[in-house]
């Protein structure tokens, strides 16, 4: 929006700090290719259109917002005669894109100075070479390093999320390695056990009823209960006094296998009334084989599922084969995340996931949010290391009129409030050195807000920590967010 041209009166600019120490000639160039121009309440320009102008002001009160999904969140508003807005970056030329970072407006009849972003770009070069050098280097390496560090931070995650995903993996895979081997040594005593049976004198229709039974105790065990430590202590006594009352050793060995296999003394009688007494020691020793390959089977299948499981959540976490931007469940990004962080997050803290599984899929890029996921879980897990009391991480999703919030809810220490507005600063970490580089929430801050056009925000106090992210639900308000390298957040201010 253009203002109404004013007469600009070269003392007036002078007295402004940022031109108080130019020569009377210099402060004249200014006047001459700039202007003072009222601007009367409303917009004078808005984020994203091509950065024109740099604006200085003299009196009024200013505005300067963000857009932050479909919203404008205020950033700054002040009347201090001086601050400054608009095309800041001019002097870098078209190495960066020229968009205004920021809409600005006025609520009052308000005077700027107006210098062509093209004549603030030249005299920047012509009047302050040096600092121009200076800021193109602060201004592009800023950049570099935050770039770096940033690569390094998600390079660090990845190391302690793989370490975690192997010591994950190595349990159910050490666990089949095991029951690979106990099992082999079963299936060789059955085959002996089979060779003695087969030399014994049993007729045809003995060794069938064995065999039924074999098969019948086979399906028992898929189908055994889950008991107590009480209920399973009580079974055990009673299976090794009918194992005892029937004349058949090292009852003490084979009772807890039953129990676990689902036997109980019932089963027992049955298969007493089913062989003679003199081979019920065998049948029984026979039974207890099966048992035992029946669980370590189970216990196999088990361990390899559980390995499976782990790989689809690396995969589902990775995003791998998958399109970058398309619509996805935030469930299942979050439940891959907790599984490869699982072991970061350990034993002692209780997860709990309260989602709302009715709530649509959204337009998204899923690696990028696991991304923020991650960083969100490993600040709650820090923060409840020394927290007394139980510690809690709680997984919230639930629909907020046209967003999807997923909310990160810890039970530590909180964030006092003097710092809880600088936690999304770049390189501010309240961790200790070498424990963090505090891009974390910088980079989780512009993966929601400026690539998915959400909003990323916290509430904190001792005991209860949220934070909270608030995600479009259709493509309309999400696409479109750029990939933004980052804008400077103090324009305005001086």
């Amino acid at each position: 929006m253009s203002g109404t041209p004013l007469t600009c009166n070269a003392d007036e600019i002078a007295k402004l700090f940022l031109f108080e120490k130019l020569r009377p000639d210099q402060v004249g160039r200014l006047c001459s290719e700039g202007g003072v121009e009222l601007f009367q309440p409303g917009p004078v320009y808005a984020e994203g259109e091509p950065a024109t102008c740099f604006y200085v002001m003299l009196d009024g009160t200013v505005v300067l917002s963000r857009r932050v999904g479909g919203d404008d969140v205020e950033v700054t508003r002040t009347s201090q005669p001086g601050v400054y807005a608009g095309a800041m970056q001019a002097y870098v030329g078209d190495r960066v894109p020229q968009v205004y970072n920021n809409s600005m407006r006025v609520t009052e009849p308000s005077r700027f100075f107006v210098l062509p972003a093209e004549t603030f770009a030249n005299v920047m070069r012509e009047w302050f070479p040096m600092a121009v050098h200076l800021l193109e280097g602060l201004f592009f390496g800023s950049k570099t390093t935050q770039r770096a560090v940033g690569q390094r931070e998600r390079l660090l995650a990845l190391g302690s999320l793989s370490a975690g995903l192997t010591h994950e993996l190595n349990n159910p895979a050490a666990a089949a390695v095991r029951a690979t081997s106990a099992l082999r040594e079963r299936v060789a005593k059955m085959r002996r056990k089979l060779g003695v049976i087969a030399e014994g004198s049993f007729s045809r229709d003995t060794l069938a009823g064995l065999i039924d039974i074999q098969e019948r105790t086979a399906e028992r065990i898929a189908k055994a209960p889950s008991l107590s430590a009480m209920e399973a202590s009580d079974r055990e006594d009673a299976l090794a006094d009918w194992l005892d009352d029937h004349g058949i050793d090292q009852s003490w060995q084979i009772a807890p296998t039953f129990v676990q296999a689902g036997l109980d003394t019932e089963w027992l009688d049955q298969i007493a009334l089913t062989v003679d007494e003199e081979i019920l020691p065998g049948a029984v020793g026979w039974l207890n084989y099966t048992v035992e390959t029946e669980l370590l089977m189970n216990e196999i299948a088990d361990s390899t599922a559980r390995v499976s499981h782990l790989v689809d959540a690396a995969k589902q976490y990775a995003q791998l084969d998958r399109a970058p931007y398309r619509t996805v469940d935030v469930h299942e990004l979050l439940d891959s995340t907790l599984v490869m962080l699982s072991a970061k997050i350990g034993s002692h803290v209780s997860v709990v996931k309260d989602y709302d599984r009715t709530a649509p899929g959204i337009p998204a890029y899923p690696a990028e949010l696991n991304q923020v996921w991650t960083n969100l879980i490993d600040n709650a897990v820090a923060a409840m290391r020394d927290a007394d009391g139980p510690a809690t991480l709680t997984v919230r999703t639930a629909l907020q009129h046209d967003r999807l919030l997923v909310e990160f809810r810890d039970t530590g220490t909180g964030i006092p409030e003097e710092i809880r507005g600088r936690v999304f600063d770049p390189f501010f970490t309240t961790k200790p050195v070498g424990e963090g580089t505090g891009l974390g929430l910088d980079i989780s801050w512009r993966i929601v807000v400026d690539k998915h056009h959400g909003t990323l925000q916290v509430r904190s106090e001792p005991g209860d920590t949220r934070f909270q992210v608030l995600l479009p639900l259709t493509a309309d308000d999400a696409q479109g967010a750029d990939e933004a390298e980052g804008t400077e957040g103090t324009e305005g201010t001086g």
